[in-house]
């Protein structure tokens, strides 16, 4: 007797659709990492040793949050998105030859 399955395809649509909200989300999230924490040399003072160390520390870190921590959630977050969304194109294309059959 072969093995029957169920599989909620509207529940994988949702999961999908839900994680391309997230990404959307995160561009704007992503941006203000970027452009949102900028802050012109000045605004540190001039002319003492630590200038420019602090300067390229908060340059350094805003790095780190854009690429290390958000890019990666978000790279993350898309690949489990693509590889939903092809389950549930795959489950559509099973279910779609079993009634043709």
């Amino acid at each position: 007797m072969a093995k029957e399955y169920r599989v909620d395809l509207d529940a994988l649509d949702q999961v999908v659709r839900e994680l391309n909200g997230v990404l959307k989300d995160m561009n704007g999230t992503k941006g203000k990492a970027g452009s949102g924490t900028f802050f012109p040399p000045s605004s540190l003072g001039k002319k003492y040793k630590e200038h420019e160390m602090l300067h390229t520390a908060h340059a350094d870190m805003k790095k780190f949050i854009e690429e290390e921590i958000v890019g990666k959630i978000e790279k993350l977050v898309d690949e489990f998105g693509q590889k939903s969304k092809k389950t549930k194109e795959a489950y559509d294309d099973a279910e779609h030859d079993n009634k043709i059959h």
